[in-house]
């Protein structure tokens, strides 16, 4: 639940990062939340719902008594806090097997010479698994059947998403001394550029977090000082929140107000991706933070058909070209790629396609427009195309 438009702009249908301000974020964040509204909650720490995974499953046992946990965990997400930590979600023990692969991984990029890239810190600050879901299955499959079978995930992902959903995992560590990110939103919208975000409808906005459940499970025992996530809890609901993360002023503040909760190995936390986050620094001397980043998306993110845009695009080239030649105009020739490119960078795989120098790597639609714009000959978009195809498979 987002707050209501807050300008002549967003009644009109869309948001402009001028019309953020910070009263309006205040007067979000000024909600409490209220254990009596969350029955199956076993504290309120920080404005955050805690939960405790036996208590929770417990609760959930049969059908009737899920469908109530779900629907207080996704009130919870949306209209509360809109985040939930879960103690004791996941076996230390298994846990540990997971982390041991992990570790392996993250040794094999760094004899490599990997230069891993993150989001939203600097490059270098952390070490990264992109795709550590299909690399720990690859690695080491009985951890991961043992680690995917827990059942917290299944209850926290379907009570936001419904069933049909995708897990994804990027493994990220702070390691002692190492800074952590700065404040963001995340998927969709959050990795886009507040330019890019404004072009998008209200409406969008308020889809984008209905698409995509964020949780992290720690990996290791995390105090304060070795920079556990930062939050700020209830500002999922801020409804410009995508245009204003970036702004100084909403930055300042969340550096002086957000919350930060320790956790324990086998701790998770479920959060909505528009609330105000970011990882926090480490400012431990020996402890390597450790959590794994699960990006649980929606059954309903894909189109109905499969269609081969790589090939499509060649088919038409030419005829664009020719067209231009002509004399057509620039938003003509722009409508004919939206239609026949893919215009979106994801899904990708970040190994090779890093987020180093933006939010997002660029997009097949970007190279054919770019190449249209200088003329490029067909047998040289094809080989570009050709190129970003490959960074878009797994391995």
């Amino acid at each position: 639940m987002l707050t209501a438009p807050t300008s002549a702009a967003a009644v009109r249908g869309w948001l402009r990062a001028a019309d953020a301000r910070l009263d309006d974020l205040l007067e979000v964040l000024a909600e409490q939340t209220d254990r009596a509204d969350y029955p199956h909650a076993d504290q309120v720490e920080q404005q955050v719902l805690v939960y405790d995974a036996g208590t929770l499953l417990a609760a959930g046992s049969d059908s009737a008594g899920r469908l109530e946990v779900q629907a207080e965990i996704a009130r919870a997400l949306s209209a509360g806090p809109g985040i939930v930590v879960v103690e004791r979600a996941f076996d230390p023990a298994v846990v540990d097997r997971v982390s041991a692969a992990f570790t392996s991984m993250i040794e094999r990029q760094r004899a490599a010479g990997l230069a891993v890239g993150d989001h939203f810190a600097k490059p270098g600050a952390n070490d990264r698994v992109w795709n550590a879901l299909e690399k720990l299955a690859v690695t080491d499959p009985e951890a991961f059947v043992d680690y995917y079978a827990n059942d917290v995930i299944a209850l926290m992902a379907t009570a936001w998403l419904g069933p049909g959903y995708q897990v994804t995992s990027q493994v990220n560590v702070v390691n002692p001394g190492g800074a952590g990110q700065t404040v963001h939103r995340d998927y969709h919208l959050g990795f886009q550029s507040p330019e890019v975000s404004a072009q998008y409808p209200a409406h969008v906005h308020a889809l984008s977090p209905l698409l995509t459940l964020q949780a992290a499970v720690a990996h290791c025992d995390m105090p304060v000082e070795s920079g556990p996530t930062l939050y700020l809890p209830h500002s999922q609901k801020y409804q410009l929140g995508y245009l204003a993360y970036w702004l100084k002023e909403f930055q300042d503040y969340f550096n002086a107000h957000h919350v930060q909760l320790p956790l324990r190995t086998g701790d998770a936390v479920f959060f909505n991706p528009a609330l105000f986050h970011a990882a926090g620094s480490n400012r431990s001397t020996d402890i390597r933070r450790m959590a794994n980043l699960l990006q649980i998306s929606s059954a309903f993110g894909r189109a109905m058909e499969s269609v081969d845009r790589e090939r499509t695009v060649l088919a038409i080239y030419p005829v664009l070209l020719a067209r231009k030649a002509e004399g057509w105009s620039e938003r003509a020739l722009a409508n004919v790629v939206a239609a026949s490119a893919e215009g979106y960078p994801f899904p990708t795989n970040l190994d090779r396609d890093q987020p180093i120098d933006g939010m997002a790597p660029p997009t097949q639609a970007a190279l054919v427009a770019q190449a249209l714009a200088a003329g490029t000959p067909a047998d040289q978009l094809a080989e570009r195309l050709a190129a970003l195809a490959k960074t878009k498979l797994s391995h």
